[in-house]
């Protein structure tokens, strides 16, 4: 059975996104979504698919699980489910990430045992929001304490949670 992750990032208030993209540019938030999800498969909801740049749709190296409800969609590169649970039963590997969006994120969270969060120190207007990680324990944070930036000057740093016992 994969294992399920969860990866985002978020400013306060919990945005994770704005008119079908992120409201910020964080390269090394960036490199550490690829570093991540590395080869595994990633699941992803369609307007997810479509916010990515044509250039890197698939995402390379990784195997592309869409979520729509559209039986006519497809692309090049992706593989279509037609649900959560469509989109478990293809993954494969170890681990399967789910990269977004909002929706998808708070249904696949119950299925998640680890979320991988790059929290930045900045407030946005935002009209989606990632789910409370509350009863999940915050085993590791990078840098331990503060905060790195970015080079375009957003302070962000990564945790990793994990489920706390049921």
């Amino acid at each position: 059975m994969t294992s399920v992750g969860l990866v985002w990032a978020q400013a306060h208030d919990g945005v994770i996104g704005a008119d079908g993209g992120m409201p910020w540019h964080v390269p090394e938030d960036l490199a550490h979504f690829r570093a991540v999800t590395g080869s595994a498969d990633v699941i992803m909801g369609r307007r997810t698919w479509d916010s990515l740049p044509p250039r890197f749709r698939p995402l390379p190296g990784r195997r592309n699980i869409v979520v729509t409800r559209s039986d006519e969609w497809s692309a090049e590169g992706a593989h279509r489910a037609a649900s959560l649970d469509d989109a478990l039963a293809q993954a494969t590997g170890e681990r399967a990430w789910v990269i977004g969006g909002g929706q998808l994120y708070a249904e696949a969270i119950e299925h998640a045992d680890v979320v991988q969060m790059t929290r930045l120190d900045v407030t946005v207007d935002g009209d989606t929001r990632a789910p409370r990680v509350d009863g999940w324990s915050r085993v590791a944070s990078d840098p331990a304490v503060g905060w790195l930036t970015s080079r375009g000057g957003i302070r962000y740093r990564f945790e990793t949670y994990r489920r706390a016992a049921r």
